[in-house]
């Protein structure tokens, strides 16, 4: 039996997909709780011309510790990211009370560039062609059009994780 079961979420934050699939997000943590770490993956894709920014403030606040609030404001807001850019990624860190100085900065120094770069490149290693896409024990998952019967296949998965 294993304490706990890894779940990698590769997502991008311009993606109104990505704003769907967080109710499939959202009811597997309130299922399995600490049992199921459910890791956020970057895979911004260049149709979006804002996505890349958002991955790595998105790894500004899990710095701060609001990684998942964070992004599940900003997948919240995917309209007015693309219309209106960075400010927006600014704005939602100002109103979760995080350091907006240091969000700015860490988008000016590029200092989270090189996780987004190896998610990514990992993502395009394993298969990964659109967001979101789900890898639970080495078998991937792809939402992008459809969630349908998504979380039930995880949840599936998981169950024999965790049982053993």
């Amino acid at each position: 039996m294993t304490d706990s079961v890894i779940l990698d979420v590769w997502c991008e934050l311009q993606c109104p997909d990505c704003h769907s699939a967080l109710d499939d997000v959202r009811a597997l943590r309130a299922r399995y709780g600490d049992r199921l770490d459910i890791r956020l993956r970057h895979f911004p894709l260049e149709k979006h011309k804002h996505a890349f920014a958002a991955a790595q403030a998105a790894e500004e606040a899990l710095e701060q510790g609001q990684a998942w609030p964070y992004t599940e404001a900003v997948l919240a807001r995917t309209a007015e990211l693309a219309e209106r850019g960075e400010p927006v990624l600014l704005d939602v860190a100002r109103e979760l009370g995080l350091d907006v100085e240091e969000f700015d900065t860490a988008l000016i120094d590029g200092r989270h560039i090189l996780i987004v770069d190896a998610d990514q490149a990992e993502g395009k290693a394993i298969g990964v062609t659109g967001t979101p896409t789900y890898v639970i024990d080495g078998q991937r998952l792809d939402g992008g059009k459809s969630q349908e019967g998504l979380r039930a296949r995880i949840e599936e998965i998981a169950d024999r994780l965790l049982a053993g």
